[in-house]
């Protein structure tokens, strides 16, 4: 006779929240556009997992957190009444400068930029399969729609994005193996 799992414990959250941390801020960060903002997501999300934290599935931890992340911030944009007035982005931190630092805000900026302008449910697909690396069965599970639905979001998505101002005008691809057959013709 198999017993059901031990329900998980205080203890077991409190490791899964500090090693998901960072992880799921990164996340939350490329979802929101600001690091202030993601932090909060993170913490309301954990919070309401917290209450949860009993009846969630031992294997199925991962994909609850960021079902409930982006659910929330889902929420977070229907909610959203007052805009960002003052500054479009939080100055950088000092903690990163060093050689080519500048380099590397821009090219953020610019890659928060264009996520921006994508909609809440093409930006979460772009996030969770190029940032956290899910499969596009995955991401269907975690927004509960259809793998076509997942598919249509990413290649409109990449469209978007490959169409974007900022985007285009970086520096041109990188020079990649030629199109033509040996014969010339184009495969």
């Amino acid at each position: 006779m198999t017993h059901p799992p031990a329900p998980q414990t205080d203890a077991d959250f409190a490791a899964f929240a500090t090693a998901a941390w960072p992880r799921l801020v990164r996340t939350a960060q490329l979802l929101t556009g600001d690091f202030h903002e993601a932090e909060d997501l993170v913490q309301t999300t954990l919070a309401k997992v917290y209450g949860r934290w009993r009846k969630v599935p031992r294997d199925g931890v991962d994909l609850y957190v960021r079902r409930a992340l982006v659910n929330n911030n889902l929420s977070r944009l229907r909610r959203r009444r007052v805009a960002h007035l003052l500054v479009p982005v939080l100055p950088e931190s000092a903690r990163h400068r060093d050689a080519g630092h500048a380099e590397h805000v821009e090219e953020r900026t610019v890659l928060l930029e264009a996520l921006a302008d994508l909609s809440a449910r093409q930006r979460t697909v772009m996030v969770l399969r190029y940032w956290d690396d899910l499969t596009e069965q995955e991401i269907a599970e975690v927004l509960q729609c259809s793998i076509g639905t997942v598919k249509t979001h990413a290649r409109r998505g990449l469209a978007a994005l490959r169409a974007h101002p900022r985007l285009a005008s970086g520096p041109p691809p990188l020079a990649g193996p030629s199109l033509r057959t040996p014969y010339g013709a184009r495969p």
